[in-house]
């Protein structure tokens, strides 16, 4: 399984409001319409919250760049899958569609995709939690770039075997219901992604999504400030915060077959 990631930024003079609406009414129907075309397993909107905490995570890291507006996920069995959607005659038209759909209200250019893997950390069973509009979960969201110097391979090695366990050790005592690494992989399909919506943003070098019930979050406790500091404290030893970005937000599930 790989998931296509895509940080999403508004064009100028679109209302926060309006992007997600025609994000939202328009465009997601349009790409469940070409799922099957796109050979996707699935497609999920992040639709990001206007929060204070998004202001408080960067603050505690020293400040970051500027959240983005959603993100939209599409997942599929693995990479000759999405091989083969770009090779068909179908699978080009319905591509070409997407995309001059998004340009009536992304500005592709500071928008920037890339392919990734899934590395589960904290994972309930079944795999039910969806940070939905009308729930109390929401979907915390951290695309991150590597310090400079640090090799990607070394870097994503570091964030799985050292920082992973740390978070799953706490994430009892600091409320989180379930964490995943999503590693980006270098591949030639990238490019041509990016070609096809002029992209000039650098990809990330991965992401990290946690799942929290604010009804539980809420409660500030020792126990979760202790487990906050020990999380940034770790970060440092491999993410550059200031070329990377965190904020909450909100899923909703468009197609899902896995």
């Amino acid at each position: 399984m790989i998931r296509i990631v895509f940080l999403l930024r508004r064009k100028a003079g679109l209302t926060i409001d309006a992007f997600h609406k025609y994000w939202l009414q328009e465009h997601g129907p349009l790409v469940a319409s070409h799922a099957k075309h796109i050979n996707a397993m699935k497609y999920v909107q992040v639709h990001t919250l206007d929060d204070p905490i998004n202001e408080a995570m960067a603050k505690a890291r020293g400040g970051m760049e500027p959240i983005y507006d959603g993100v939209a996920e599409v997942w599929f069995e693995n990479r000759q899958a999405l091989v083969d959607a770009m090779a068909s005659d179908a699978g080009a038209k319905a591509a070409a569609a997407l995309v001059a759909d998004e340009a009536k209200f992304i500005d592709l250019a500071a928008s920037p995709l890339w392919l990734a893997h899934e590395y589960p950390q904290v994972n309930p069973t079944p795999e039910n939690i969806v940070a939905r509009p009308r729930s109390s979960f929401v979907k915390l969201y951290f695309p991150l770039r590597r310090k400079p110097g640090v090799d990607l391979a070394d870097m994503q090695r570091y964030w799985y075997s050292n920082h992973g366990p740390i978070i799953r050790r706490q994430a009892a005592g600091s409320g989180i219901a379930r964490y995943m690494q999503v590693h980006r992989f270098e591949d030639d399909l990238e490019a041509a992604l990016r070609d096809a919506r002029g992209t000039e943003v650098a990809a990330y070098d991965g992401h990290a999504e946690v799942w929290m019930d604010r009804s539980i979050t809420a409660a500030t406790t020792p126990e979760r400030k202790q487990a906050g500091r020990r999380a940034i404290e770790d970060e440092r030893n491999f993410i550059d915060f200031s070329r990377s970005s965190m904020w909450i937000a909100k899923e909703h599930v468009f197609v899902d077959h896995i």
